[in-house]
């Protein structure tokens, strides 16, 4: 009995309710930590604010039922393609908001890197949406050159004003908030609607004093081109994160490079380096060494290299005998 009650402790050391809702808040806590030598990375982000995307989803929100209805009473493609691109800025700040949200998150058992990547999945979905609506603004603008249809300039030119101001405001509080993938595809929805609201005021005041009718789909053209340039640039740089691509800034020959450079390192092979969430770079590799009893000084030096050099501070690296004759570099 004693030896059962000696083995019982030894494997459930924590058994008792009181100690383990102390120590364990749940089963999976323990496999997230990173102690003294991880990285400082921690798979979830902690500071960002969404009060400037909360407010900024009102004020669009609002604002595009306005320039709805208002557009259609005008006959105005300009001032419509404008209603739309608001009507999309809602959209995007609402996914980018629920991105925020869920980016909060810390990881889970079944989402162990944490839920970073939903802020790009918003900004790359944001971009496909404001895809389709250039090629709709493209569309009508082309098809009412050579049939023009009667537009009421004041109308347009009184609600472009409003619109203008508003996007102002709009660009102004995103730009005063936390700078990453996701607010800056926000920020170029805005942008590209202040576009439109410009680009609506003019076409209301040429329409009202000159009755110039082909200035609504001229201009409507070249703001869908604006918007075109800025989302695409958008959507390569939320792409290539999905995808596991290599950071921007970092030049993955040159870090395996400067891995084989490190003193006691025979070379390095399986190297693969990728965004945990935006602007957080983590490498995996093995490497190969001559004695596996001075790994952890190599390692060590490999991680402070690796930091001071191209900034990638989460490394998971795994150590290999180097076979016979191959010396370190």
């Amino acid at each position: 009995m004693a030896g059962r009650t000696y083995i019982t402790l030894l494997l459930f050391p924590f058994d008792k309710p009181s100690m383990q809702a102390h120590t364990s808040p749940s089963p999976s806590a323990h496999l997230h930590e990173h102690r003294a030598g991880d990285a400082r990375y921690k798979h979830y982000t902690v500071q960002r604010s969404q009060s400037v995307l909360a407010w900024s989803l009102l004020l669009t929100l609002g604002f595009a039922v306005v320039e709805v209805v208002t557009g259609f009473m005008s006959n105005s493609l300009a001032l419509i393609s404008d209603a739309g691109h608001m009507v999309t800025d809602a959209a995007a700040l609402g996914l980018a908001l629920l991105a925020q949200v869920i980016a909060k998150r810390p990881p889970s058992a079944r989402h162990s890197f944490g839920f970073g990547r939903a802020e790009a999945l918003a900004a790359f979905v944001n971009s496909l949406v404001l895809l389709l609506l250039v090629g709709w603004i493209g569309y009508e603008a082309l098809s009412r050159f050579s049939r023009p249809e009667q537009v009421h300039g004041a109308t347009v030119f009184i609600v472009a004003g409003i619109g203008l101001a508003v996007n102002l405001v709009l660009a102004w509080l995103l730009s005063r908030g936390d700078s990453n993938m996701n607010t800056r595809a926000a920020l170029v929805n805005v942008l590209g609607d202040l576009l439109g609201s410009v680009a609506a005021l003019v076409s209301g005041a040429v329409i009202y004093y000159t009755g110039w009718m082909q200035i609504d789909p001229l201009l409507s053209l070249f703001v869908a081109l604006l918007i075109l340039r800025s989302t695409v640039g958008v959507l390569r740089e939320s792409y290539h994160f999905l995808m596991g691509g290599v950071p921007e800034q970092i030049d993955y020959i040159k870090v395996g490079a400067d891995l084989e450079q490190v003193e006691g390192v025979c070379s390095v092979h399986d190297l693969h380096v990728w965004d945990m969430s935006p602007g957080e770079p983590a490498l995996i590799g093995h490497v190969e060494i001559t004695d596996l009893a001075r790994w952890p000084d190599i390692l060590h030096r490999i991680k402070a290299m690796l930091l001071e050099k191209h900034g990638i501070d989460h490394t998971t690296l795994q150590a290999e005998v180097a076979p016979q004759g191959k010396a370190p570099y």
